[in-house]
């Protein structure tokens, strides 16, 4: 899952929003941090791992050309914040405009807890409003490019990730609703047994 996707599936307060994001960033030990971040950096690890292996996920995998395969997760990931924000009233009864604004107005106001690669991603993402951006289709190719440009090799492939997206579109589509189900339902269980009391 992508952005849009981890922030929706995490706890909605402020810095749990904060620990959605920086599950991107904090690598190794989860030290530091306020325990609503934490958890949250936990629970999209637990979501990261379970989508790579998730059936829908390696489904998929076999709609894109075999020289494009190892980028295909990433494309996925990108895919499937669109297939969200095109069909966010299915998933969400605020308004993705009032979601986004509170996203990265989170972030800002934040800014502090953010290694500074997440604060430059941040501030870009709310300028450029990428979240809002998933809804259209031809957002897509434009992240992929943006995501190929970050890559140290490779960027190429995964920015002609397009073309299968583009190809397989209504069958990769279908796959989500599942997906993102059985995402929700981890975050949630994840997120209960990190606080259910020991004993």
């Amino acid at each position: 899952m992508n952005f849009l996707a981890h922030f929706l599936l995490a706890d909605q307060g402020d810095l749990a929003l904060v620990g959605a994001f920086l599950g991107d960033f904090v690598k190794g030990p989860i030290r530091g941090f306020t325990p609503e971040v934490a958890i949250e950096i936990r629970v999209h690890r637990r979501i990261d791992a379970c989508c790579d292996t998730h059936p829908v996920m390696q489904a998929a995998l076999a709609c894109f050309a075999p020289e494009r395969r190892r980028f295909a997760g990433i494309a996925m990931d990108v895919f499937h914040d669109h297939v969200l924000a095109r069909d966010w009233h299915r998933h969400a009864s605020e308004p993705l405009a009032d979601f986004t604004a509170r996203v990265y107005r989170a972030l800002d106001e934040h800014a502090d807890l953010l290694p500074e690669p997440a604060r430059r991603i941040a501030s870009r993402m709310a300028q450029q409003d990428w979240l809002g951006a998933y809804a259209h289709v031809d957002g897509m190719p434009r992240a992929l490019a943006g995501i190929g440009r970050r890559l140290s090799r490779g960027g190429e492939r995964l920015e002609a990730c397009a073309i299968d997206l583009a190809r397989h579109y209504d069958r990769l589509s279908e796959g989500f609703a599942p997906l993102f189900a059985d995402l929700d339902q981890l975050a949630r269980d994840t997120r209960r047994h990190i606080l259910a009391p020991p004993g």
